[in-house]
Protein backbone atom coordinates (compact mmCIF):
# COMPACT_ATOMS: atom_id res chain seq x y z
CA UNK A 1 0.00 0.00 0.00
CA UNK A 2 1.69 3.69 -0.93
CA UNK A 3 1.55 6.20 2.07
CA UNK A 4 2.68 9.19 -0.22
CA UNK A 5 -0.63 10.13 -0.67
CA UNK A 6 -1.91 9.61 2.40
CA UNK A 7 0.82 11.25 3.71
CA UNK A 8 0.58 14.46 1.24
CA UNK A 9 -3.48 14.68 2.52
CA UNK A 10 -2.59 14.42 6.23
CA UNK A 11 0.21 17.45 5.69
CA UNK A 12 -2.02 19.60 3.56
CA UNK A 13 -4.91 19.54 6.37
CA UNK A 14 -2.68 20.25 9.20
CA UNK A 15 -0.62 22.67 7.14
CA UNK A 16 -4.29 24.00 6.45
CA UNK A 17 -5.12 24.07 10.29
CA UNK A 18 -1.83 25.75 11.60
CA UNK A 19 -2.31 28.28 8.97
CA UNK A 20 -5.89 29.19 10.31
CA UNK A 21 -4.76 29.21 13.85
CA UNK A 22 -2.04 31.77 12.90
CA UNK A 23 -4.37 34.16 11.13
CA UNK A 24 -5.85 35.98 14.16
CA UNK A 25 -2.14 36.66 15.53
CA UNK A 26 -1.21 37.85 12.16
CA UNK A 27 -4.02 40.52 12.02
CA UNK A 28 -3.37 41.23 15.32
CA UNK A 29 0.05 42.77 14.92
CA UNK A 30 -1.54 44.18 11.50
CA UNK A 31 -4.07 45.64 13.78
CA UNK A 32 -0.88 47.67 16.40
CA UNK A 33 0.52 49.12 13.31
CA UNK A 34 -2.12 51.72 13.98
CA UNK A 35 -0.48 52.48 17.23
CA UNK A 36 3.22 52.94 16.70
CA UNK A 37 4.63 52.65 19.91
CA UNK A 38 3.16 49.21 20.04
CA UNK A 39 4.10 48.08 16.82
CA UNK A 40 7.63 49.18 17.87
CA UNK A 41 7.55 46.53 20.36
CA UNK A 42 6.00 43.85 18.24
CA UNK A 43 8.35 44.05 15.65
CA UNK A 44 11.82 44.20 18.42
CA UNK A 45 9.65 40.98 19.93
CA UNK A 46 10.66 39.47 16.09
CA UNK A 47 13.96 39.82 16.40
CA UNK A 48 14.03 37.08 18.64
CA UNK A 49 15.73 33.47 17.21
CA UNK A 50 12.73 31.29 18.04
CA UNK A 51 10.16 34.10 16.32
CA UNK A 52 12.84 34.12 13.07
CA UNK A 53 12.53 30.03 13.67
CA UNK A 54 8.76 30.16 13.47
CA UNK A 55 8.37 32.36 10.71
CA UNK A 56 10.59 29.67 9.00
CA UNK A 57 7.79 27.22 9.82
CA UNK A 58 5.18 29.20 9.03
CA UNK A 59 6.89 29.40 5.25
CA UNK A 60 7.08 25.61 5.15
CA UNK A 61 3.58 25.31 6.13
CA UNK A 62 2.67 28.03 2.95
CA UNK A 63 4.50 25.54 1.12
CA UNK A 64 3.05 22.39 1.93
CA UNK A 65 -0.31 24.01 2.29
CA UNK A 66 0.48 25.06 -1.41
CA UNK A 67 1.77 22.16 -3.09
CA UNK A 68 -0.60 20.00 -1.64
CA UNK A 69 -3.28 22.45 -2.84
CA UNK A 70 -1.78 21.67 -6.19
CA UNK A 71 -1.27 18.30 -5.77
CA UNK A 72 -5.56 17.96 -4.98
CA UNK A 73 -5.80 20.47 -8.70
CA UNK A 74 -3.98 17.98 -10.46
CA UNK A 75 -5.63 14.97 -9.02
CA UNK A 76 -8.76 16.73 -10.18
CA UNK A 77 -8.35 17.94 -13.53
CA UNK A 78 -5.45 15.42 -14.47
CA UNK A 79 -4.69 12.35 -14.88
CA UNK A 80 -3.55 9.71 -12.41
CA UNK A 81 0.15 8.19 -12.94
CA UNK A 82 2.79 6.31 -10.96
CA UNK A 83 4.71 9.36 -10.57
CA UNK A 84 2.71 10.47 -8.16
CA UNK A 85 4.28 9.82 -5.64
CA UNK A 86 7.89 11.49 -6.69
CA UNK A 87 5.73 14.20 -7.15
CA UNK A 88 4.93 14.24 -3.63
CA UNK A 89 8.54 13.81 -2.55
CA UNK A 90 9.67 16.43 -5.33
CA UNK A 91 6.53 18.98 -3.41
CA UNK A 92 8.07 18.40 0.31
CA UNK A 93 11.36 18.36 -0.74
CA UNK A 94 10.77 22.31 -2.54
CA UNK A 95 8.33 23.61 0.96
CA UNK A 96 11.23 22.83 3.17
CA UNK A 97 13.73 24.65 0.80
CA UNK A 98 11.36 27.14 0.77
CA UNK A 99 11.71 27.30 4.73
CA UNK A 100 15.42 26.87 5.06
CA UNK A 101 15.85 29.61 2.16
CA UNK A 102 13.99 32.03 4.51
CA UNK A 103 15.90 30.86 7.45
CA UNK A 104 18.93 31.66 6.06
CA UNK A 105 17.66 34.91 4.66
CA UNK A 106 16.48 35.99 8.25
CA UNK A 107 19.61 35.33 10.19
CA UNK A 108 21.94 36.77 7.36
Amino acid sequence: MRRGPWWAFLLHRLSGVALAVFLPFHFLVLGLAVERARLDGVLDWTDNPWVKLAEAGLVVLLALHLTGGLRLLLLEFGRWSDRQQSRIAVAGGLALLAGFGFLAAAFA
